[in-house]
């Protein structure tokens, strides 16, 4: 019989601070897209005044950041 011992180690998730947050959106109706920014003010004020300018109201928009999952305390033990 073989015995295992299993350690559990916390991890979390996070943002990487060396790549910034990417905002981007686009029309549901046309072909019009917003300029990707790391602002996203700056994206939701041209979905705006895109709306405006043509009523069309249906948007998709995106948020793309990279992550890393770090583990939190001691390192992790292999099991024997």
């Amino acid at each position: 019989m073989t015995r295992s011992v299993l350690r559990y180690v916390k991890h979390r998730i996070t943002q990487r601070p060396d790549i910034e947050v990417t905002f981007q959106a686009e029309c549901q109706t046309c072909e019009w897209k917003a300029r990707p920014s790391t602002d996203g003010t700056t994206v939701d004020v041209e979905c705006m005044s895109h709306t405006g300018r043509t009523g069309r109201p249906g948007l998709r928009s995106t948020c793309t950041s990279f992550a890393m999952v770090t583990r939190v305390g001691i390192e992790a033990v292999s099991a024997r």
